[in-house]
């Protein structure tokens, strides 16, 4: 988002959290869902969207437009959450669908934080991301985003029917309803990353050829703190392919360690000689 963007997101999203850190009960699922479903009405309305970001009518008025078509209709809160987000200025409208979209997103990992289950479902996005990357046909089924997205859902939950918080299973929807205009991969990457982001943590992105012990993990996720100042969590994949070493994403940084790194530089290396 470019910044004017950002500081509306930033004062919309202040309001939520005054919400879940206040003394007053409230329903954080269920203005998650109202709120994701004004983002769906606005990436169907693509006419409204542009009026509710036009910078030539006052923050004032874009809030009465909206309200006009959902009070009543969902709750006050979520109401006055998605007013005080119109009201701010916008860039473009696609920045307001993204800041809609990230700010259910937001309401509905703050629900799973308040009932203590906000480490379980970052956990049980990523193993589903990992099921999905490790099995051809299911990821082109699951990502086929020309494809209707009933049955792929369908599907989704069948998956995960059991084995899931319902959580897991609301931001799995959104990610085959392309979050943020992403693909399904990159939609399931970056859930986990801001359920990571509510929990302060960074998150490293770890690929090794055998799985790492439990104490391996422990001492890499102690090193990777120490380095970046801040909590790191380890997100490991198994990739045999690598034949050894491993290979570790924080953020834009990448160490790679990998056996097959060094195979393909010496390879490199060889047939620049020639």
């Amino acid at each position: 988002m470019e910044l004017t963007s950002r500081e509306s997101y930033a004062a919309a999203a202040e309001r939520l959290e005054a919400l879940v850190t206040g003394e007053r009960p409230v329903p954080l699922a269920g203005i998650a869902d109202e709120v994701l479903a004004v983002a769906r009405l606005l990436e169907r309305q693509p006419r409204l969207r542009r009026a509710l970001s036009d910078p030539a009518r006052t923050g004032e008025d874009r809030a009465g437009l909206l309200g006009s078509l959902i009070d009543g209709k969902v709750s006050d809160d979520a109401a006055a959450l998605l007013r005080a987000l119109v009201a701010g200025r916008w860039s473009s409208s696609t920045e307001l669908l993204t800041a809609t979209e990230r700010l259910g997103v937001e309401a509905l990992l703050a629900s799973a934080d308040s009932a203590g289950e906000l480490a379980e479902v970052e956990d049980e996005t990523f193993r589903f991301g990992q099921v999905v990357d490790g099995n051809n046909e299911l990821a082109a089924v699951l990502g086929a985003s020309t494809a209707p997205v009933e049955p792929r859902s369908e599907l989704a939950h069948a998956l995960l029917e059991g084995k899931a918080r319902p959580a897991t299973v609301r931001l799995v929807d959104l990610c085959l309803q392309g979050f943020g205009g992403r693909n399904f991969a990159g939609s399931l990457t970056r859930l986990v990353e801001l359920a990571a982001e509510r929990r302060d943590r960074q998150i490293a992105y770890v690929t090794a050829a055998t799985p790492l012990s439990d104490a391996d993990e422990a001492r890499l996720g102690a090193r990777l703190s120490q380095m970046y100042g801040r909590r790191v969590e380890i997100k490991v994949s198994v990739r045999p392919g690598i034949l050894g070493g491993m290979s570790v994403r924080i953020g834009h940084d990448l160490y790679d360690g990998t056996v097959l790194r060094r195979i393909n530089e010496t390879r490199a290396a060889l047939a620049g000689k020639h």
